[in-house]
């Protein structure tokens, strides 16, 4: 499941949904009449503590912006600058983050290049971001612009021509900062893969939007905009993850949609069930009941959530995915993060080839990621011989089937398939079938 997108504004962030794109889930709110092609349905916050209001934008950048030729062409340059924050494995085991700029000239690439670093690592000193950061490459992409700063900085009627087309007073809301979703696509496709994009508007002043689950053509789930020089604008990025990431749905209520009289919603952090009933019937967060919760309280059943102010619950009274006055997500909502990180990448990959029979004496490497010693991952290194567990051998990187035991006897390997293991063991995981989404295994057969 994808969840529709979101984009979030206005002195705290805002959260955009593509209309008619995704399926969203069960309690997601409703798409504004007159919806079609070429608009967006587009979720914004007041402040951070108050809850988000909905309005439709433009998917592409307003005729304001793009009359007698002001804005950049529509497709990227044909050798934009591509740069990694950071390469940690191939990208089908990775989630690849694209970080790209906009209203930085070519003389200020270097800012931008800071400014990226800089926003990276804010976001990434949240949980659970931090423990598992290795499982991200991280990607830049040098997008210059014709003039420095964005449009609607500071004032409605300011006109810049820049690469992306960001701009504030999207659907006439001042904080909304959005981008033409065509041209930010032609700039991503130049990474080496992208599924997830941040785009950093040349600015101070305090905007962002988030975009989930869009359709195209280079194949990320979704986007998110933040100010550069806005240290508030952090939490725009880390949120919008947990949507297109954790597949976490928004915890905040609007009054007006009274109770929630639909089925049980699939988003993992949203139930129509009350403790009791969790606890009785093992279903959603039950595992975590009464547990002391980064978020601060305790686990429980908290009214309110999914949009609905009744006949809906969330794990907590508060959290990253309903407001932004915090950077913590919930244990719920951690679990759901990690399962999403393992959606896309894995923790184990190696250099041995497992496409042809090894010898007895051959090296096999397995290159596990460099997971946070200090954050919430446990992630260990297993081998196994035909299923069975060679304990003397836990942690290494590289062994021989020879030192596993693997012995020939009469003509025949006493010991046929070896299995390299990687498990995440971490307290943060309750869930079996997120455990076991959590590890990754290489196999390799050995020669006749």
């Amino acid at each position: 499941m994808r969840i529709r997108p979101r984009v979030a504004a206005v002195g705290a962030t805002a959260l955009l949904c593509v209309a008619a794109t995704a399926a969203g889930p069960a309690a997601a709110a409703p798409e504004p009449s007159g919806a079609g092609a070429g608009k967006v349905s587009v979720e914004y916050f007041p402040s951070p503590d108050a809850e988000g209001r909905y309005t439709e934008v433009p998917a592409s950048a307003p005729g304001r912006l793009t009359a007698q030729k002001r804005s950049a062409p529509d497709r990227a340059p044909a050798r934009a600058a591509v740069g990694a924050i950071q390469d940690t494995g191939p990208t089908d085991a990775r989630l690849d983050l694209v970080v790209m700029g906009d209203g930085y000239t070519a003389d200020q690439q270097g800012d931008f290049q800071a400014d990226a670093r800089a926003k990276v690592e804010a976001v990434f000193q949240i949980e659970p971001y931090k423990s598992y950061r290795d499982l991200f490459n991280i990607w830049v992409v040098d997008a210059v612009s014709q003039e420095s700063g964005v449009s609607g900085d500071p004032t409605k009627d300011v006109v810049r021509n820049t690469a992306l087309s960001s701009y504030f007073w999207c659907g006439d809301i001042e904080r909304l900062l959005c981008v033409d979703i065509d041209k930010v696509s032609a700039h991503a496709a130049q990474a080496p893969a992208a599924d997830i994009v941040f785009v950093l508007a040349n600015t101070t002043m305090y905007g962002g939007a988030g975009y989930s689950g869009v359709q195209n053509d280079v194949g990320y789930d979704g986007i998110a905009t933040m100010s550069s020089d806005n240290d508030r604008a952090t939490l725009i990025g880390a949120h919008e993850l947990g949507h297109s990431i954790g597949h976490l749905a928004d915890e905040y209520t609007y009054d007006s949609y009274g109770r929630y009289q639909g089925a049980e919603p699939a988003d993992r952090n949203s139930s129509v069930h009350q403790a009791p009933h969790q606890l009785a019937n093992r279903v959603k967060w039950w595992r975590w009941m009464g547990e002391q919760d980064p978020a601060g309280g305790t686990v429980g059943t908290y009214e309110g959530s999914g949009y609905h102010p009744q006949g809906l619950y969330r794990p907590t009274e508060n959290s990253l995915m309903r407001k932004l006055d915090t950077d913590a997500f919930n244990h719920v909502g951690r679990e759901g993060m990690i399962n999403g990180f393992y959606r896309y990448a894995k923790a184990l990959t190696t250099t041995t080839p497992t496409d042809r029979p090894v010898r007895s004496d051959q090296r096999l490497r397995a290159q596990l990621a460099d997971f946070d010693r200090k954050g919430i991952a446990r992630v260990e290194l297993r081998w196994y011989v035909d299923g069975a567990e060679v304990r003397k051998a836990r942690g290494e990187r590289v062994v021989t089937p020879r030192e596993l035991g693997v012995r020939k006897h009469r003509g025949h390997w006493h010991g046929r398939t070896i299995t390299a293991r990687a498990v995440d063991t971490t307290s943060a995981i309750r869930d079996p079938q997120v455990r076991e989404a959590a590890s990754s295994t290489v196999t390799w057969t050995m020669a006749r």
